[in-house]
């Protein structure tokens, strides 16, 4: 995808700054654990809260460029949003990996060697080819008084503000809070026959991007659109 020539116009680059880091993240706050090393082929990054949203921006996609023509392509890297930066110095602190993606070719270890450098970002879809929204049932969950869930491969460009679990063929809907990051639990739970550390796919892949001035969408002013999508896992 060419930074400049995307046709999702609405997406607008960022000027900001990003360090690395030479560790992977893999205990970070939106709790994806070991799993972050199968995500974006270990593109990671860890955003400023203006970005992370309180664990609403974890899973978000961003391609992200140095502003050093010399050594940098203009096509940039992608990564996955999978922590907080606690650090405001930067916007984003990325894996070595990642960071010595946005490189020309053979200029990856002098670009490391820069430690921070100026950058332009910009959102971006997810894609998570032949692979749904899944559900991870945690180790915390105490069949059947605590369901505690993770929630994997999350495509498009979205963030999942709430999410309400009921029995099949029910409507006494129960909430869901978010722990953490991509961690929701409830105590409300329906009976369901669900396993400790399964992993359950959804059978829905989400692709939507999230639009901007919605006014043709008949909700007024709204900047935002939510929707609401019926997810049947069975657990």
């Amino acid at each position: 995808m060419d930074f400049d020539k995307d046709p999702d116009h609405i997406f607008v680059k960022i000027v900001g700054n990003i360090c690395f880091m030479a560790l992977i993240f893999v205990a970070g706050a939106c709790g994806y654990g070991s799993l972050a090393l199968t995500i974006s082929g270990g593109h990671l990054a860890a955003g400023v809260s203006s970005l992370y949203k309180q664990g609403a921006g974890r899973g978000a996609c961003f391609q992200i460029r140095c502003k050093d023509s010399k050594l940098c392509s203009s096509k940039g890297t992608k990564v996955t949003l999978t922590d907080l930066n606690h650090n405001n110095q930067t916007d984003f602190v990325l894996t070595s990996r990642a960071f010595m993606a946005m490189a020309n070719k053979g200029k990856g270890q002098d670009v490391l060697k820069l430690g921070i450098v100026d950058v332009e970002y910009k959102r971006i879809h997810c894609e998570y080819k032949n692979r749904n929204l899944a559900i991870r049932v945690e180790e915390s969950s105490q069949k059947p008084y605590y369901l505690a869930i993770k929630l994997l491969y999350q495509g498009g460009q979205t963030e999942i503000v709430a999410i309400d679990v009921a029995q099949v063929g029910s409507s006494n809907w129960s909430f869901m809070t978010r722990n953490y990051g991509a961690v929701w639990d409830s105590s409300r739970i329906p009976n369901a026959d669900w396993k400790i550390g399964v992993i359950y796919d959804s059978g829905v892949q989400i692709t939507d991007i999230a639009q901007e001035g919605c006014s043709p969408c008949g909700i007024g002013d709204e900047q935002d659109q939510e929707q609401s999508i019926f997810i049947g896992a069975k657990l």
